[in-house]
């Protein structure tokens, strides 16, 4: 199936399923009338069209509320694994420029590897700091 089909099936769909539940939280049924298909519309709107709207309206604003608040847990450990998850990653640097810190610290002052030792220093400086950090967030959450 296409993908321009896939969407207007599911777009058809969708707007069948809103009458429909706006007519349930109306209390209104089917009332006789042969039931209009997806790509018929209307003549006129009718009076009560402002009605099923806001209708429909407050089931989206109530099924949304439901779904935030069924999410609202995964939210928050999704958020701690986020955080350890990029501590991780921040303690990558640290351990591949912790050796090269180590055996350039003789030359600290103005030996060979003088630039290697700071470039290496500001890098482990930089990452351990954004790690723990990022570790202490999650904790703290």
């Amino acid at each position: 199936m296409k993908p321009e089909s896939i969407g207007r099936v599911l777009g058809i769909g969708l707007r069948v399923a809103g009458r429909m539940a706006g007519q349930r939280i109306m209390g209104e049924g089917q009332t006789g009338a042969a039931p209009a298909t997806p790509n018929q519309l209307p003549a006129q709107p009718s009076a009560g069209a402002a009605s099923h709207g806001r209708a429909a309206g407050q089931a989206t604003r109530g099924v949304a509320k439901g779904v935030s608040g069924f999410l609202r847990p995964f939210q928050r450990v999704g958020g701690k694994i986020w955080l350890e998850v990029t501590g991780v990653f921040f303690f990558l640097p640290v351990l591949v420029c912790g050796p090269i810190l180590w055996r350039t610290r003789l030359s600290y002052a103005h030996g060979p590897d003088h630039r290697t030792f700071w470039a290496s220093a500001i890098i482990v400086v930089i990452f351990f700091y954004l790690g723990v950090t990022s570790f202490w967030r999650a904790r703290k959450e």
